[in-house]
C-alpha cells in the first residue's frame, strides 16, 4: 500500500495510484505561525474583527468562513488614487523565539507520509477586494488599471516577504494558498484580464516557493474557473483545489491532465447541508469518482480545508471516498 504522499504523487503524475487520494489526507497543514497567530482572524460567530491590514471581517454561523465587512465606514481603500495613504502592509518579521514552537511542530511532521503544507490566505485577488470591496475592485480594473497594477505588485511583494519567513523557518514541501477567482458559474474577470493583472504576480510568489523547497503548489478557488486553467498552469499551480462540478472536470482532466490536477468535484452546496445523509453523500461521491477517473483528480468537497459547515459532513465524505476506492480500484 502506497503512503498518502506517494499515492498523491502517483495520481497527479499519471502513475499507478492504489486508491483515490482522500481529500486532504496527504497534507499536514501548517496554518499557524507568528504572523497568522497575531492577525486577528475571527472565530465562528465573531463579528467585526479588524486584522493587521485594517480589514474588518465577520464569521457568521452556518457560513464557510469569515467575510469582509464592506459598508462605507469599514472599506479601507475608498479611493484607489489614494491607496498608498491607506494601505499599510503589516510586518512579517518576528524574532526566532516566536517561531520556535511552530518550527518544532513542522519538524515533527512525517515527511515521508505527508506533505508539510504551509497555509496562506487570503490571496492577492481577495486581498484587493478585501481592501476595496468587490464592485470597486472590478471597476478599477477598467478605470484605473495602472493603479491596480501598483496595488497588486505591492501585495505580491508582501507575499514574497511572507514566503521568505515561512520557507526559512518551516521548510514546507507544499503550499496551500487561498484565492477565490469566481462564482459558481463564471470567473470574476476575463482570462485576458487575469493574464494581465494576476498571472505575473503569482508567478513571482509561486516561483519563490518552488525555488525554496516547495514541491507542490495547491491553489484553492471554490468556484467556476475552467477558463482560467491555462493561467493557473503558467503560474505553476500543480493542483487546483475547490474545482466545482460546474467546471466539467472530466473535460478539464482530458484536456489538461498531466499539466495540472483537479481536487474537489463534490460541491459543498450539494452535500454540506443541514439535512445531509450518508446515503446521499455516498451516491454523489461515487458518481463524481466514476466520472472523473483515477488520474489527475482528487475527490473531496470544495471547502478550502479539512472541515465542513455542518458537523459530520467531512467525515461522511471521507467514508464515501473510501467506499468508492474499494469499488473502483
Amino acid at each position: 500500500m502506497l503512503s498518502k504522499k506517494q499515492n498523491l504523487l502517483e495520481t497527479i503524475r499519471g502513475g499507478n495510484p492504489d486508491r483515490f487520494v482522500n481529500s486532504y489526507e496527504a497534507f499536514a497543514m501548517m496554518a499557524v505561525n507568528p504572523f497568522s497567530a497575531s492577525n486577528s482572524n475571527p472565530k465562528k460567530g465573531e463579528l467585526n474583527v479588524v486584522n493587521k491590514w485594517g480589514v474588518t471581517r465577520s464569521f457568521p454561523d452556518n457560513t464557510p468562513g469569515p467575510f469582509p465587512v464592506h459598508d462605507f465606514e469599514h472599506i479601507v481603500v475608498k479611493d484607489i488614487t489614494k491607496w498608498k495613504e491607506t494601505v499599510k502592509a503589516p510586518s512579517v518579521l518576528f524574532p526566532e523565539e516566536d517561531w520556535a514552537p511552530y518550527v518544532e511542530q513542522a519538524m515533527a511532521i512525517d515527511r515521508d507520509e505527508y506533505f508539510a503544507t504551509a497555509f496562506v490566505a487570503p490571496g492577492i485577488f481577495e486581498q484587493c477586494h478585501y481592501l476595496m470591496e468587490m464592485q470597486r475592485t472590478l471597476l478599477n480594473f477598467y478605470e484605473e488599471p495602472e493603479l491596480m497594477h501598483e496595488l497588486i505588485d505591492f501585495i505580491a511583494d508582501w507575499e514574497v516577504q511572507y514566503a521568505e519567513q515561512i520557507c526559512k523557518y518551516l521548510k514546507p514541501t507544499a503550499l496551500f494558498h487561498h484565492d477565490d477567482w469566481g462564482s459558481q458559474k463564471a470567473s470574476f474577470i476575463s482570462p485576458e484580464m487575469f493574464e494581465e493583472f494576476y498571472v505575473p504576480a503569482y508567478k513571482k510568489v509561486y516561483g519563490y516557493y518552488k525555488e525554496h523547497g516547495v514541491e507542490l503548489i495547491v491553489h484553492h478557488s471554490d468556484s467556476y474557473a475552467a477558463n482560467l486553467v491555462p493561467g493557473m498552469i503558467e503560474m505553476g499551480i500543480d493542483i487546483w483545489q475547490g474545482a466545482m462540478s460546474t467546471n466539467n472536470i472530466p473535460e478539464l482532466i482530458q484536456k489538461y491532465g498531466g499539466q495540472i490536477s483537479f481536487m474537489g468535484g463534490i460541491d459543498n452546496g450539494i452535500v454540506d447541508r443541514e439535512d445531509w445523509t450518508q446515503e446521499h453523500i455516498d451516491e454523489v461521491t461515487l458518481e463524481v469518482c466514476k466520472a472523473c477517473g483515477k488520474l489527475y483528480f482528487i475527490p473531496g468537497t470544495t471547502m478550502g480545508g479539512a472541515n465542513s459547515i455542518y458537523e459530520g459532513v467531512y467525515e461522511a465524505v471521507t467514508e464515501a471516498i473510501n467506499k468508492a476506492s474499494a469499488e473502483l480500484f
